[in-house]
């Protein structure tokens, strides 16, 4: 009982930080403070964290690995604690079935084939599935998002399929870019998806070490894992 006391006081410190450089960096970029989800990634983190942090009014957790996040959204679902699942992982065709059961967003959909095994799978969701477009914004299909010329085929497969719902896109900033560069990319092309689909609006980008560049160029759910709940290490 100590220890998750300790764990509770330190994550709230954590995420009163967190907060506040969001609050920051929207208002140096002119935008209200609630324009932007924190999305609390807890891959690797034990299930009681995550409910630590539910219970500190975190609402949004993302995770990348199926099995992991199936299991903690059954123990925080038996628990009566309700969030909002995004998986923010490459995913596998074989796990579609399993992410769709328990997932609210998946925003690393990268290809036609992953985007129509997500509808089939949606199908007889009572909502629809949220999708993201991961975009690869240095062009390089091997970082696992799409480049621009297959953007559009993969957002008509979205939203030709009724079990999914096209929400807009997600992009990591490339290694050894500068981040400003990365998200002035990102926006220039969530701006001409959004165009195209009104309803496509979220831009899921910036983490712990990019958060700032991210608000600044438009981001609407910063995914923040490190500054929010520690380095691994240090939880043994």
């Amino acid at each position: 009982m100590e220890r998750d006391e300790r764990r509770r006081a330190e994550l709230a410190a954590n995420l009163v930080q967190v907060n506040d450089r969001i609050a920051r960096a929207c208002e140096a970029a002119g935008r209200p403070v609630e324009s932007v989800t924190l999305t609390a990634v807890t891959k690797t983190y034990p299930a009681s964290d995550v409910a630590l942090l539910a219970g500190l009014g975190v609402t949004d957790v993302g995770e990348n690995k199926d099995q992991e996040a199936a299991a903690k959204a059954a123990a925080l679902a038996a628990d009566g604690v309700r969030l909002r699942w995004h998986f923010v992982g490459q995913l596998q065709r074989n796990k579609v079935k399993s992410v769709v059961s328990y997932a609210d967003v998946v925003e690393s959909v990268n290809s036609e084939r992953l985007a129509e095994a997500l509808g089939r799978a949606a199908a007889g969701r009572a909502v629809p599935l949220d999708v993201l477009i991961q975009i690869s914004i240095d062009g390089d299909p091997e970082r696992g998002g799409v480049v621009e010329n297959d953007l559009w085929r993969v957002s008509d497969t979205v939203t030709s399929s009724d079990g999914l719902r096209l929400a807009g896109v997600m992009a990591v900033a490339p290694l050894g870019w500068d981040p400003d560069r990365a998200f002035e990319r990102l926006a220039l092309l969530a701006g001409r998806l959004s165009e195209r689909y009104p309803g496509a609006t979220t831009v899921s980008a910036g983490m712990s070490g990019d958060l700032e560049a991210a608000v600044r160029h438009g981001a609407t759910h910063v995914r923040i894992g490190t500054s929010l709940l520690g380095m691994r290490n240090s939880l043994r």
